[in-house]
């Protein structure tokens, strides 16, 4: 069993690796690249005095047809158990339309889609315009600012918050303002990748009901376009069906593959 598992592991970051095209560059909208594609994945099996395999999976990939609009989508999972036992089985889908996005100032569109175990939310979407002001741009140097009015609809696996006025319904909808930063800096005579970005998301009808998030991680390049990478992402959500902790940290390590 021990040995299967190690199996169907190793089969994983080999397919996924193998499916990249011939892309070079960041995931970033404005590029002049009509396709860009990342992906990653990272994983640990430990067995013995201890059972447990965690799985953390991304995928990004951005199609610019033209000068005048542009489709990015982030999308990421995590799954880990311990003793087979579920503890996480979380996913994120940042998806964006972007028009005009070589200007220093756009608009675009946002739709993001996520459930999260751990913090027993089954179902979340947010939707909503915005627009973006390219702070930085010039090659190896990316940072962006945006701000866009978003509606968000939950439905949660509980009807108990830690704010009692919430209490006795699992949905929650509220209408959010969202500001973002965005970064992608190349150093190191262009070797070594830092990116990062943070979201701030009060709602406009609840003071209480806010979350932040801060993202970010390096990529060391290894060996043609193998990459070691190593990723934090901590996430502070006010509003939380009990007895759910409000803030959850993630710090992973691992490779990538880029071409």
């Amino acid at each position: 069993m021990r040995q299967r598992r190690a199996a169907v592991l190793i089969q994983l970051i080999i397919a996924l690796a193998a499916c990249n095209p011939h892309v070079f560059g960041q995931i970033n909208e404005s590029d002049t690249l009509r396709l860009q594609y990342r992906t990653a994945l990272t994983g640990n099996l430990q067995s013995g005095n201890l059972e447990a395999l965690t799985l953390i999976g991304r995928l990004d990939l951005s199609v610019a047809p033209s000068r005048r609009w542009a489709l990015k989508t982030q999308n990421a999972a995590r799954y880990q158990a311990f003793y087979g036992r579920k503890a996480d089985n979380d996913f994120l889908s940042q998806n964006f339309v972007y028009a005009g996005q070589q200007h220093t100032f756009y608009p675009f569109v946002m739709a993001f889609l996520l459930g999260n175990f751990r913090r027993k939310i089954n179902f979340r979407w947010i939707a909503g315009p915005g627009v973006t002001w390219q702070v930085l741009r010039r090659p190896g140097q990316v940072m962006k600012l945006s701000a866009a009015a978003v509606y968000e609809s939950t439905d949660f696996a509980g009807q108990t918050f830690n704010y009692p006025v919430y209490d006795g319904s699992g949905h929650i909808g509220t209408w959010r303002a969202t500001f973002r930063l965005f970064g992608q800096h190349r150093l190191l005579q262009q070797r070594l990748l830092l990116f990062y970005e943070a979201y701030v998301q009060p709602s406009v009808e609840q003071s209480e009901n806010f979350r932040w998030l801060a993202d970010g991680g390096v990529e060391l390049p290894l060996w043609k376009g193998l990459s070691f990478t190593t990723h934090f992402t901590y996430t502070h959500e006010n509003v939380v069906i009990r007895p759910v902790k409000s803030g959850d940290m993630i710090l992973s390590f691992g490779f990538s593959f880029r071409k």
